[in-house]
């Protein structure tokens, strides 16, 4: 009996999910989105593509491990194998690698180690096992989406976007989430927020990486909202393949 009592209290207090509300913003009517990814010129025949995994600070330490690797293996051509890397694709603690090495570059990734792998990301995080917070969890997430994004932005990423992430010359990095409502991968690069007629430049780089990041119950999940109607502006909306993925019309629920 005491069980049940228990669960019954716990739908009174989740009732349906409740998210955050959408932090992308539309584009422009008198710009357009952020055309396609570039890869960087690679000087020699070879060309190097990096998947990182999930796992928390593991998996990050685990990236780090490899980036480092490439770049104390000398290229054919006077460089290091890390200048070779042309694409790089995380997912959770994968993606806060990923990111960090594609907004820094070859050169100035190297204080990744002092600036997340021996800190306490969880420090803002609530953590403890209660049956408030279980009530939470069921009704969304424990935490909501500014605690991890809040940290990385103050601690790693400074206040960048995927504007700066997305620039021509640059590794072509992809940070992958799930799109709960569709049930569909999410991947943030400027194809799919041409689909949802949302500016990619704006949106804060601390957020993608932590919508790839959001386990769900720990996390309330990050939302994305599309922007019809916008016209010229927004072309990828009519494209047949974004509405057969579901990236097109309606909000996104992200998370790991």
């Amino acid at each position: 009996m005491a069980a049940l009592r228990t669960l019954a209290l716990l739908l009174l207090l989740t009732g349906c999910a409740t998210f955050a509300g959408p932090a992308n913003i539309p584009v422009a009517r008198d710009s357009s989105p952020m055309g396609s990814l570039t890869t960087p010129e690679i000087a020699g025949d070879t060309a190097i593509a990096l998947a990182f995994s999930g796992g928390g600070t593991r998996a990050a330490a685990f990236a780090y491990g490899v980036l480092q690797g490439l770049k104390e293996m000398p290229a054919k051509n006077g460089k290091s194998y890390l200048d070779q890397v042309v694409f790089v694709s995380g997912v959770s603690g994968g993606s806060v690698a990923a990111a960090y090495f594609g907004l820094k570059g070859p050169g100035e990734f190297t204080d990744f180690r002092e600036r997340f792998l021996i800190r306490n990301a969880e420090e803002d995080l609530n953590t403890n096992v209660t049956l408030v917070n279980l009530a939470r969890g069921l009704e969304g997430g424990v935490n909501d989406a500014n605690r991890l994004s809040g940290w990385l932005d103050g601690n790693v990423f400074n206040g960048a976007t995927l504007g700066d992430l997305f620039q021509p010359g640059k590794p072509v990095i992809w940070l992958n989430a799930s799109d709960l409502y569709n049930r569909t991968p999410f991947l943030f690069s400027p194809v799919t927020f041409a689909a949802l007629c949302s500016d990619v430049r704006k949106y804060p780089l601390s957020l993608a990486v932590a919508a790839s990041a959001a386990v769900p119950v720990v996390f309330v999940p990050i939302v994305l909202e599309s922007f019809p109607g916008m016209g010229g502006a927004c072309p990828g909306q009519s494209k047949r393949w974004c509405k057969c993925a579901g990236i097109c019309g309606g909000p996104k629920a992200l998370s790991h």
